[in-house]
């Protein structure tokens, strides 16, 4: 024990992990919708499944305009099971587009960041 009480200090500080944690495991984090047609609105959805050892909360999630919707479950993710977070784009402005849609859960305390993309077509 001697030796271990000398070698602790010199090594770099560990923040402490906790081996049942949740783990936010995503399908994807980039939705490509190609070519949509204007006005007519898409939804993307993105699977996220908790592979670690206790429930998994979705803390916040924010798209980062107006013109997508986000809609996902309050209810914690129970380890083994997944949600989905459905994110509603409404096509209304013409041309390429990336929204962003910023998630934080209780796995990870930096949040991770989703994106749909594609280019709206003018209606002829």
């Amino acid at each position: 024990t001697l030796q271990a009480q000398t070698s602790t200090p010199a090594e770099p500080a560990k923040a402490v992990v906790n081996p049942n944690a949740p783990v936010a495991k995503w399908d994807k984090t980039t939705n490509d919708f190609g070519e949509i047609d204007q006005n007519i609105p898409k939804v993307a959805e993105f699977k996220l499944t908790n592979t670690g050892k206790e429930p998994l909360l979705i803390q916040t999630a924010r798209a980062g305009c107006g013109c997508t919707n986000l809609q996902y479950s309050q209810e914690p993710i129970l380890p083994g099971k997944f949600t989905i977070i459905s994110a509603t784009y409404n096509a209304a402005a013409v041309g390429a587009f990336m929204k962003n849609i910023t998630v934080t859960t209780n796995a990870d305390p930096n949040p991770v960041v989703l994106y749909i993309k594609g280019t709206v077509i003018a209606k002829q």
